[in-house]
């Protein structure tokens, strides 16, 4: 294997990669797992917020599952379906992150046992289909400030974990803006 194979930075001078060292490194702590000696963040820290993001997430799921079987009125079958598609992507949330927990060396706590004190999003069951919407919006905002805060902390320390947060922030901006047209309309 040439040089420039190797470490193909290399040619131009502008940066310099230890091949061997990270070779080396690797070799060390390899029940670590994916988190290796360049981690900059607090992992215990991010493992305390993303299994507080999971347990928002599954509050979400069980909220608009109930709002969905209990959607009622002229305007409910675009609502609830709204309300089916949103839990369906809160899942899927709930999925990558407990994902990135294990990643990171953690355990996703999916207790049902304080799940609601973990959770930053409240459950509320509400009666009539502008409750529900009103309820799943404020919900979705408080989902938007919390990863905001969340990548905020995180920063260049875990781009991974920010990146995932990043891309869920922008999946939970879309469910409040559809709310908000819901809420129009009604």
């Amino acid at each position: 294997m040439s040089q420039a194979t190797q470490n193909p930075s290399r040619h131009n001078g502008s940066f310099n990669m230890d091949v061997a060292a990270i070779r080396a490194k690797a070799r060390q702590d390899i029940e670590s797992g994916a988190v290796t000696e360049g981690y900059r963040a607090d992992r215990e820290v991010v493992l305390k917020l993303l299994n507080e993001a999971l347990a928002t997430e599954v509050v979400c799921v069980l909220r608009y599952k109930r709002h969905h079987f209990m959607a009622r009125g002229l305007n409910a079958e675009p609502v609830a379906a709204e309300f089916a598609e949103h839990a369906a992507q809160e899942l899927d949330h709930a999925d990558r992150i407990a994902e990135r927990i294990v990643q990171l060396g953690g355990a996703p706590n999916l207790s049902p046992v304080g799940l609601l004190e973990r959770s930053h999003s409240e459950y509320v069951e509400a009666n009539t289909l502008t409750e529900m919407i009103k309820e799943n919006l404020i919900a979705e905002r408080i989902a938007i400030d919390s990863y905001r805060q969340m990548v905020d902390y995180v920063g260049d320390k875990d781009p991974t974990t920010r990146r995932l947060l990043e891309e869920i922030l922008a999946v939970e901006e879309e469910h409040a803006d559809d709310l908000s047209d819901f809420l129009a309309k009604n």
